[in-house]
């Protein structure tokens, strides 16, 4: 599905992000693996991926809060000179508190990592992409329905998802889609910082009865990703096992 493009990927060294790394090397993309720290493990699982898939994958490491760190790395990538077909804004960070106690300095810190960051990112690499190119970010079912405890994180991907639509207009002129996916519960280490409670009733909402694993949405971002979407722009797909 993906043979011959070039795809970046955002929060590669664990959950949804290692399983797009995997998903879209068995699909036939070389792979540029963002993550945040250099990590042994990581690049060796990164090699045995390339390896078993004939693709190329290479790490880069920057820290989506250092403007000067992002643009470093979009100079590592583009330098060499091929093109930019896919960008996966995968990469965040959750925090779950009732708003009375929620502090202004986690509220700008969520944003910061949620929001700001992978847009800054997508500014950087439009000018760098062309028509046909595929953009998807990672929002969540959290910025679609309200659950309490939710501001923060709820709301940087609802703003995820709005940005999404807005861009998907704005880009159409360049040949560029953009679309996102809004997963539900997924099987990640984002889990452990969840509510027991709500989490198994978001669970008993579904009407699988289950938690999605990773490579479940890492294979929708790379349907959103390849030429099988080429009609498809500006939608927020939900990937929440038929929650109600």
């Amino acid at each position: 599905m993906l043979k011959g493009k070039t795809a970046v990927i955002t929060g590669a060294g664990g959950g949804i992000g290692k399983a797009v790394v995997e998903v879209f090397a068995q699909n036939g993309a070389d792979i540029w693996a963002c993550a945040h720290n250099q990590n042994k493990d990581f690049e060796e699982y990164l090699n045995k991926t390339a390896l078993e898939n004939h693709v190329l994958i290479q790490p880069v490491y920057f820290d989506l809060l250092n403007t000067d760190e992002i643009k470093k790395a979009v100079k590592t990538i583009t330098r060499h000179k091929k093109n930019i077909d896919i960008l996966v804004n995968n990469a965040g960070i959750a925090q779950y508190d009732a708003f009375i106690m929620m502090s202004v300095d986690t509220l700008k810190n969520i944003f910061n990592v949620n929001y700001i960051a992978p847009i800054e990112l997508t500014q950087f690499f439009i000018r760098r992409m062309k028509p046909g190119s595929a953009i998807t970010f990672v929002s969540s079912i959290a910025g679609l329905e309200a659950v309490s405890g939710n501001t923060a994180y709820g709301g940087s991907k609802a703003a995820i998802a709005h940005t999404t639509k807005v861009l998907s207009k704005e880009l159409a002129a360049q040949g560029i889609r953009v679309n996102a996916v809004a997963p539900g519960m997924v099987n990640t280490s984002m889990k452990l910082k969840a509510d027991e409670g709500v989490w198994n009733d978001l669970i008993a909402r579904t009407s699988l009865k289950r938690a999605a694993e990773p490579e479940e949405i890492a294979n929708v971002i790379c349907c959103l990703s390849s030429d099988l979407s080429s009609y498809v722009n500006g939608q927020v797909v939900r990937v929440d096992g038929g929650m109600n």
